[in-house]
C-alpha cells in the first residue's frame, strides 16, 4: 500500500469581477463531424462566474498526489471548493487532518466517519476522537489541463 502521507493545499481566491473573460462561442462545439459555423454567436465568459456560486465561501487549491484519480482528480487539477456546503454522505471534501489538508470522498457510517481515497493503492482513514479534523469545504468543480 502506498502511504497516506498528506501534503500542504495552496488555496486561491476567485477572481469574480466583470472586468472581462474569455470569449465564448455559443454554438457547441461537435464531437463528431464538423459543424457549419453559419450560426455561430460570440460572447465573453468568466468561468468564476459559472463555476462560483458563494464568492466569499469559494476557494481554489491544486490537487497534489495520486490517492483521487477514480474520481476523477488527479495531480495537479484544480479543484473548485465551496466551504458553505453541508458535508454529506458520498461527497468528495477537503479536510483538515491533523496539520494537515488532504481531499477524500466522505464516508458516513454508524461506526463513525471516514475519508475514502478513489485509489485500491490507499487505505481509507478512519476519523477518530484523538485526530484533529474539520471538514474545511466541498468539492464543486474540478479544472483539467488536457
Amino acid at each position: 500500500m502506498l502511504s497516506t502521507h498528506l501534503k500542504p493545499l495552496a488555496l486561491f481566491t476567485p477572481d469574480v469581477s466583470d472586468h472581462g473573460g474569455a470569449v465564448f462561442i455559443d454554438t457547441g462545439i461537435s464531437a463528431g463531424f464538423p459543424a457549419p459555423v453559419e450560426d455561430f454567436q460570440q460572447e465573453t465568459l468568466s468561468l468564476d462566474n459559472m463555476l462560483v456560486k458563494n464568492k466569499a465561501t469559494t476557494f481554489y487549491a491544486r490537487v497534489s498526489g495520486q490517492s483521487m484519480i477514480d474520481a476523477g482528480l488527479d495531480d495537479n487539477d484544480l479543484l473548485v471548493i465551496d466551504r458553505s456546503l453541508e458535508p454529506l454522505h458520498n461527497k468528495i471534501a477537503v479536510c483538515f487532518l491533523d496539520g494537515e489538508f488532504t481531499v477524500k470522498r466522505l464516508r458516513v457510517e454508524k461506526d463513525g466517519v471516514w475519508l475514502q481515497p478513489e485509489n485500491i493503492n490507499y487505505s481509507p482513514i478512519q476519523i477518530t476522537a484523538e485526530n484533529d479534523f474539520v471538514i474545511w469545504g466541498i468539492v464543486t468543480n474540478v479544472i483539467k489541463k488536457v
